[in-house]
């Protein structure tokens, strides 16, 4: 895959309309853990709370915990020209956020896709980019930063997403979007990750 088709995969995620989006089902919750005292039961209603923001993708293989407030996750079946899968977009009408997880065939490492997507960037009128570095969430998670004009700023992620997969995550958010802004969308980064590989039944 070369860095024109890479340039098409990002430059697609981050207009993505998503007009045939649906409102995703979350995994539901477990039965809560009882537990005594104020403390016992904060930890409870914490757990409660992330386990019924959990969205499970078994088809493509990750999980991720959707940010809590005005965030919105929506499934979708769009793919790339490419026919990479587009599983999810999340937005926070709120803020005018938006993530889009896209979902690639392992035919170059996190760092490769990350490093020609960052010159396929450059090349077009008004971004700017920052140069990939690596990041603590996997052994190869690479991300970098950019920003279009002085309006829109926005950061990519692309992660392993196990034996045959990469995950690249392209958030996009207003220039005065509130300053907690990116810190959630890198909350929403670190959360995906690729689901455990069941052993095989012999």
């Amino acid at each position: 895959m070369d860095a024109r088709r890479l340039l098409g995969w990002g430059l697609l995620a981050l207009c993505t309309a998503c007009s045939g989006a649906k409102q995703a089902v979350r995994e539901p919750s477990g039965p809560g853990t009882g537990g005594s005292g104020v403390s016992a039961q904060r930890q409870s209603m914490d757990a409660e709370d992330l386990a019924s923001r959990r969205y499970v993708d078994q088809a493509m293989g990750f999980e991720l915990i959707q940010p809590g407030g005005t965030w919105q996750l929506d499934q979708t079946d769009e793919q790339t020209p490419e026919g990479l899968a587009i599983p999810v977009v999340l937005r926070d009408p709120s803020s005018g956020a938006q993530v889009v997880l896209q979902v690639a065939p392992a035919v170059a490492s996190p760092a490769q896709f990350a490093e020609r997507l960052t010159m396929g960037l450059r090349s077009q009128p008004g971004f700017v980019t920052s140069e990939p570095e690596p990041l603590p969430m996997s052994d190869s998670a690479v991300g970098f930063h950019f920003s279009v004009g002085d309006n829109v700023r926005g950061r990519v992620v692309v992660r392993d997403g196990g034996a045959d997969r990469v995950f690249m995550m392209l958030a996009t958010w207003p220039a005065t979007a509130p300053d907690d802004v990116p810190q959630t969308v890198n909350a929403l980064f670190e959360s995906v990750r690729p689901l455990p590989i069941a052993p095989e039944q012999t």
